[in-house]
């Protein structure tokens, strides 16, 4: 991901995932914690953002965890933008943007029965 700031982004990130930073400098790198996880790269934008973001994260969490979850992510500095919770039946979701403007959601589906 390039950012204005890659380690202010990074930090925020890793508030976020729980994963530790490496790197230095111009860039810096969220390594996964469990084979199941992901990784993230934040390095210096070349150019200036593009006007519509091309592709964003979902972040999902357990069914009941989502208010609680966004509320942590807003206090690292997360703005909140708008929820979807009566659109689908298998989803809801809150759309945020981090502290650099990328849009990103934090999910939760319901049970399945």
């Amino acid at each position: 991901m390039t950012a204005d700031d890659p380690e202010a982004l990074a930090k925020f990130w890793a508030g976020v995932t729980g994963n530790e930073i490496s790197g230095g400098g111009d860039s810096y790198y969220l390594a996964p914690t469990t084979p199941d996880d992901f990784a993230l790269f934040f390095q210096p934008a070349a150019q200036p953002r593009a006007q519509a973001q091309v592709a964003h994260m979902d972040l999902t969490v357990p069914w009941g965890s989502r208010t609680q979850e966004v509320q942590r992510v807003i206090e690292l500095g997360a703005e909140y933008k708008w929820d979807v919770l009566e659109e689908f039946e298998h989803v809801q979701w809150t759309t945020l943007a981090d502290p650099e403007g990328n849009l990103f959601c934090i999910a939760e589906h319901p049970p399945v029965n």
